[in-house]
């Protein structure tokens, strides 16, 4: 029994040191928390102290991934992106050469780094996925998702950020035959291939959730959102979500056995409801003003909190029934993140804003606007001990955030 205690003890901190060693798209799970405390309740109204910028990472809105000890940001220099490490300091460790970028239109590196037991993976705009040393940069393997997949690429490029479970590496391809794909994570081979749909892919970082015991990727291609069993690719189940451009880049958020999804251009979120086996999902509610475009929506105590495209006011719904208990107009729309019981909102026109999430209550505490950077303040923000990471464009600011 002792024995078995101890195994059952080293298993769980076996565990722990592996969750830790993963570092994605908008935190931990997905879902834009970030875990932290001791965080500033209000700014002055120049904005938190900035610690130090870099303003030579190029074109993107590729967000950051912050290590224990590294900094990891990718840019576009003419029409190739690097990615860039730092150290807390700001000190610049190395720069690694990924590949050719998307620069036909709204120019640079479109996606985040995604940080696994000492490796790094990131996707251009032209489909190829790298896998880096994290420590040196160096190229461990890589995969030409237009070549090797036969993908077919969309208007704005391949945007996902990705998103592993276990050994697998999964990508919308968006081919015919090869839709979405599971590689081995350490040496880039197949493991399988779903046809899906046979949608081209939209834009979207998809999710790996647990319903019952049955782990499955969700995502979302042209047309559809589709639930594959993570294990084989099996499609379980789809639903249809259509927009003017076929543009679904939000991850979808699982709670309860519903799945919520939404996507810019009026289309607005629907709620799933998961039947107890996860074969089948039907419509819960529909609402067309939050429809966010790219920028994540927050589901907190019950409500959801995020900025509408077409309407660009911030809206907060109710998740069980989609009805509004809130909206301003006092910033543009853009991402969300949260930590420490405040909402992180990044507009479109540049402002930061620090919100305290109540409902009906909500209200912007402190704002400020980012004051380096070119383009699109499209990028989304990451914390991390203590810190916020904003990327706007060329520039990469970091920010002090501790009480």
């Amino acid at each position: 029994m002792k024995k078995l205690f101890i195994l059952s003890i080293i298993t769980l901190m076996v565990s722990s040191l592996i969750a830790q060693s993963q570092v994605q798209w908008r935190g931990e799970n997905r879902d834009g928390f970030y875990n932290e405390s001791g965080l500033l309740k209000s700014w002055p109204a120049e904005g938190p102290e900035l610690m130090w910028h870099f303003d030579d990472l190029g074109e993107g809105h590729g967000s950051v991934a912050v290590t224990e000890n590294m900094i990891y940001v990718p840019g576009t220099l003419d029409t190739v992106t690097y990615v860039f490490a730092f150290n807390n300091d700001g000190d610049l460790k190395w720069r690694s050469e990924v590949g050719t970028e998307w620069v036909e239109s709204w120019p640079g590196v479109r996606t985040s780094p995604l940080i696994d037991s000492g490796k790094l993976y990131l996707m251009t705009g032209y489909g190829l996925l790298v896998c880096m040393d994290a420590e040196t940069g160096d190229h461990l393997w890589k995969i030409d998702m237009l070549k090797d997949y036969d993908g077919r690429n969309i208007q704005w490029g391949y945007c996902e950020n990705l998103v592993m479970d276990g050994e697998k590496l999964f990508v919308t391809v968006g081919g015919v035959d090869a839709n979405v794909i599971a590689l081995n994570k350490n040496d880039g081979l197949l493991i399988w291939k779903s046809k899906g749909l046979g949608e081209k892919s939209a834009y979207n970082s998809p999710n790996v959730i647990e319903h019952n015991g049955v782990r499955m990727l969700v995502t979302m291609t042209a047309s559809s959102i589709l639930g594959l069993e993570v294990e084989t690719g099996k499609l379980l189940w789809s639903n249809p979500q259509t927009n003017k451009w076929s543009v679904h880049p939000n991850t979808p958020i699982y709670h309860n056995g519903q799945i919520y999804c939404v996507s810019g251009y009026g289309k607005g979120g629907v709620m799933l409801k998961l039947n107890d086996e996860a074969t089948a999902v039907e419509e819960v509610w529909r609402n067309e003003i939050l429809d966010n475009q790219m920028g994540g929506v927050i589901l907190l105590d019950g409500k959801l909190y995020g900025g509408g495209h077409a309407s660009r006011t911030w809206i907060c719904l109710d998740w069980e029934t989609g009805a509004e208990v809130f909206t301003t107009k006092e910033i543009a729309r853009g991402n969300s993140i949260y930590a420490d019981n405040m909402l992180y909102f990044y507009d479109e026109k540049g402002i930061i804003a620090l919100v305290e999430a109540k409902g009906a209550d909500t209200k912007v505490v402190s704002k400020f606007k980012v004051p380096y950077g070119t383009k699109q303040h499209w990028a989304h923000s990451v914390i991390n001990n203590k810190r916020l990471f904003i990327r706007h464009g060329n520039s990469l600011m970091v920010y002090n955030i501790a009480e």
